[in-house]
């Protein structure tokens, strides 16, 4: 199945000198994808060049003239910045040209645009963001990083079909396991917030495991953890600054004299393989779920093998048919909650 997407070839730090090669390693990896390089065409075509490329049947060039600074707000952004390169390749999504969009730009804008522009599915409230962190049995989608800070039981009931439906079709699980974050296992732990939420997914067709604490993140107690945007963003921001501070300390200790420098030496093999497991790199690409479309977030200041996976998750997401999976869930949670209870004394 021939997948295409929209590549916000300017958004980032970096712009082209990132996004351009990206694309470019995996149009060589995989023969199915086709792309559309959205952006200013002089500065996409001098990066084609100094990487001895040109567009061909696979790889098209799409102009936009504006681009949305990092540092811009989504509202001025959606307002002035009609022609920019975020919208533009957002646009492509909604007119069918293309199956998915992948920006490393401006996270606010690009929500912002995003829901302007595609709308929310039928029976989504907001969109949420769902990222992947390593754990010890493999990986864990999470939901919402940062997309809403406050939330009703009933958003993250949303919010935890959208994360199921995705985890089913990209690590086709047909059931995966549901955890709902809080400060305890217990079912009289959390705020009233909380609490609600666990009734409706214990209520849920979903495979419904019970809170979760942050230390399951990482465990793999279950496939996807739901929480709001705010308790999200912490936490990911938190794990983040632990894994560079782990590296900073190591890095620290292994310079220390010249016997733990020898020792380092001697751990090469070892710590080589420790780096690439916990590469935060392979785990780029943030999803924006619960819009009429595919858009993929990827980290503002990804290199080149970063943007990369951003580009595999839309990828993925176009192949499975995450979107018409999140309806048909939408739908049969719907009927659920509308059939009476027929149940007799």
């Amino acid at each position: 199945m021939d997948i295409t997407v929209a590549i916000d070839a300017m958004g980032g730090d970096h712009g082209p000198r990132v996004t351009i090669p990206a694309a470019l390693a995996l149009l060589k990896q995989d023969s199915n994808i086709k792309v559309i390089l959205v952006g200013l065409t002089d500065a996409i075509e001098a990066q084609l060049s100094a990487n001895k490329a040109k567009p061909d049947s696979r790889m098209r060039i799409h102009h936009a003239s504006e681009l949305v600074m990092m540092d811009e707000s989504p509202q001025g952004a959606l307002k002035n910045k009609k022609d920019s390169s975020m919208r533009v390749a957002i646009n492509l999504v909604k007119d069918g040209e293309a199956d998915a969009c992948v920006s490393a730009g401006n996270t606010g804008a690009l929500m912002a645009t995003a829901r302007f522009v595609l709308k929310t599915l039928p029976g989504i409230d907001r969109p949420a963001i769902a990222g992947v962190l390593p754990s010890k049995v493999g990986m864990t989608h999470m939901l919402d990083l940062g997309a809403n800070a406050d939330c009703t039981p009933e958003h993250l009931l949303q919010f935890a079909i959208m994360g199921s439906v995705l985890v089913s079709c990209v690590r086709n699980k047909p059931k995966p396991t549901v955890g709902l974050l809080n400060i305890g296992s217990e079912d009289i732990k959390g705020n009233e917030v909380v609490k609600q939420t666990a009734e409706l997914l214990k209520a849920s067709n979903l495979n419904f495991y019970g809170n979760v604490e942050g230390d399951d993140i990482y465990k793999g107690t279950t496939d996807l953890v739901v929480c709001d945007g705010f308790v999200g963003n912490v936490a990911l921001k938190t794990s983040e600054g632990l894994a560079n501070l782990m590296g900073s300390f190591l890095k620290e200790e292994f310079k220390k004299n010249p016997f733990t420098k020898l020792m380092a030496l001697i751990s090469m093999p070892v710590l080589s393989a420790f780096r690439k497991r916990l590469d935060p790199r392979c785990y780029n690409g943030a999803s924006f779920l619960g819009l009429r479309g595919i858009v993929v977030k990827s980290h503002g200041g990804a290199d080149a093998f970063a943007f990369r996976h951003a580009i595999i998750k839309a990828v993925e997401e176009a192949r499975s048919g995450v979107l018409a999976h999140i309806s048909e869930q939408l739908a049969l949670e719907h009927a659920q909650s509308e059939t009476p209870n027929t149940a007799t004394n």
